[in-house]
């Protein structure tokens, strides 16, 4: 796709998808890879990021392997639609983009750093 002509323009809130009121999927309370909790509330010396980075799960493992982080979640940011799935996301009809949720030890790691990534 680097040549192709795809729309880059955000759908208008008038016409993104309906949704659902609720989520599609079990959100777990705990990461598979660290252990730690995925969902607030942290712990309080450690802070978060959002990165939207288009495909979440690669950028994921990045941050997974990355000292200082302590946890991390992928989901959508941004967007219309309550509760989109993954197939709605990648059509472009809910203004939604992938992201990566990162909780990290500022002591270990700096925001600059992890944007580096």
């Amino acid at each position: 796709m680097l040549f192709s002509r795809a729309n880059t323009e955000l759908v208008p809130p008038d016409r993104a998808l309906g949704g659902r009121a609720d989520y599609t999927f079990a959100v777990p309370d705990v990461s598979a890879v660290s252990g730690n909790p995925i969902k607030p509330p942290f712990p309080a010396e450690l802070q978060t990021a959002l990165f939207g980075l288009g495909c979440f799960w690669g950028a994921e493992e990045i941050f997974w392997q990355t000292p200082g982080v302590w946890t991390t979640a992928v989901g959508y940011t941004g967007g219309y639609t309550p509760h989109p799935n993954y197939e709605e996301v990648c059509s472009g009809q809910t203004g939604h983009t992938e992201a990566v949720l990162v909780v990290y030890d500022p002591d270990q790691v700096s925001y600059e750093q992890l944007v580096a990534v």
